[in-house]
């Protein structure tokens, strides 16, 4: 265990709270509150996306974390080291493919460079909407049930969510602030858990915590950390669950939140 004192913890969720979608980049702001911040706290990402992955690394190295809870608290690292993760059982995902046959939406597990989908068309669509391009490369999604999956994602419109937690009581399907997508995950699994694993792994209170996100895979870590701060780009639902809601990611909310809170006083 990591014997260094420090006066906390502070996670960030990535899209739309350190990362703008507007530029794609980490605003000058958010770089320095993070650079002030590890002074005194440990510095963790809470995110949705495997940061280990291709399109994320670059992030991680960006922010150099202390520690990161990937995929919704599936997966955490601490320093590289894989402290937890959790897997789904082959039946859910089997069912969850089944399931989406046929419908308008898509879901599934992008691995590596490899993208795992039932429905793909609704993935292209998807970038196209986000990104104005798509190159994925499309296998075989049934070759998930031979995989290790931890969370899968979904793409499409929100209707399409209410079918899969009506069909499937077990898993929960919080949107994207975009509204084209959701995580898929276990009704157990949050990032608020990931956090408390920390927490223990640290030695560090619950309530010596904040959490910073903007979309509803961030509900729980809100509600469970000693601070909980909702973007002004957050969906509404969040912002009544936070207990302070500052700018949006490209209006330097981060730096604000951090100069309201008093997260830079004393520093060492």
């Amino acid at each position: 265990m990591n014997c260094e004192i420090r006066k906390g913890i502070v996670s960030f969720d990535m899209d739309m709270t350190l990362l703008n979608h507007a530029d794609w980049q980490i605003p000058d702001s958010a770089k320095e509150a993070l650079k002030r911040l590890q002074k005194n706290y440990y510095v963790v990402i809470a995110t949705g996306r495997d940061m280990d992955a291709k399109y994320s690394t670059g992030l991680t190295e960006l922010v150099k974390p202390d520690a990161v809870i990937h995929l919704n608290g599936t997966k955490i690292t601490v320093g590289g080291k894989l402290i937890y993760e959790h897997r789904m059982k082959k039946e859910l995902v089997e069912g969850l493919l089944r399931f989406t046959e046929g419908k308008d939406f898509a879901m599934g597990v992008s691995v590596g460079t490899e993208d795992y989908y039932m429905n793909p068309e609704y993935v292209t669509r998807h970038d196209w909407i986000r990104w104005r391009q798509s190159d994925r490369c499309f296998r075989d999604p049934w070759k998930l049930l031979d995989m290790p999956v931890l969370t899968m994602a979904y793409m499409g419109k929100e209707p399409g969510t209410k079918l899969v937690e009506a069909a499937f009581p077990e898993v929960k399907l919080p949107m994207f602030s975009s509204r084209e997508g959701a995580d898929v995950i276990e009704r157990n699994i949050s990032k608020a858990g990931g956090l408390r694993k920390l927490c223990e792994y640290w030695g560090v209170p619950p309530e010596q915590t904040v959490a910073f996100g903007d979309s509803m895979n961030d509900y729980e870590i809100i509600r469970m950390a000693g601070i909980g701060v909702a973007m002004g780009n957050a969906r509404d639902e969040l912002k009544m669950a936070a207990d302070y809601v500052t700018s949006s990611v490209g209006e330097d909310g981060v730096w604000k939140a951090c100069i309201h809170l008093g997260l830079f006083e004393n520093e060492r």
